[in-house]
């Protein structure tokens, strides 16, 4: 009885404070996690991503078959403690499709204030030729 109890307590908590500590307009805090803006810049695209409270080294940047992929890892856990619930573990990922073209020397990435800028150029377009096939 204790157990169901605590779980419907929980959820009573859980519910009721839901929107109270979440931005306006989000649902939960993970909609509003890894917000992105991309911009032009000339030659460039330059995105700022909003990955706050992480350190450089908890992000990982990855480029496969034309998708960047971002990813941000963290845990306070210790090895000798004993939790009796865990929220602070965070991992998120988004991946953007920028193109087959584009290999890592191509990017550039900062992070300063919780916030990552990626700036990568702009996919050179293929101009379409037409060529004959000769019978032989």
């Amino acid at each position: 009885m204790k157990s169901s109890l605590i779980r419907q307590n929980d959820n009573f908590w859980d519910n009721a404070f839901r929107g109270f500590f979440t931005p306006f307009g989000y649902e939960s805090s993970e909609k509003g996690i890894m917000r992105t803006d991309i911009k032009e810049d000339g030659e460039n695209y330059v995105m700022e991503i909003d990955i706050p409270g992480f350190k450089k080294e908890d992000i990982n940047i990855d480029l496969k078959n034309g998708y960047v992929t971002i990813s941000a890892e963290k845990s306070d856990k210790e090895e000798n403690d004993k939790y009796l619930r865990k929220e602070r573990y965070v991992s998120f990922s988004r991946s953007y499709y920028v193109g087959d073209n584009l290999t890592e020397e191509d990017f550039k990435a900062k992070y300063e204030n919780g916030v990552l800028e990626l700036q990568f150029p702009k996919e050179k377009e293929t101009k379409e030729t037409n060529k004959k096939i000769l019978i032989a």
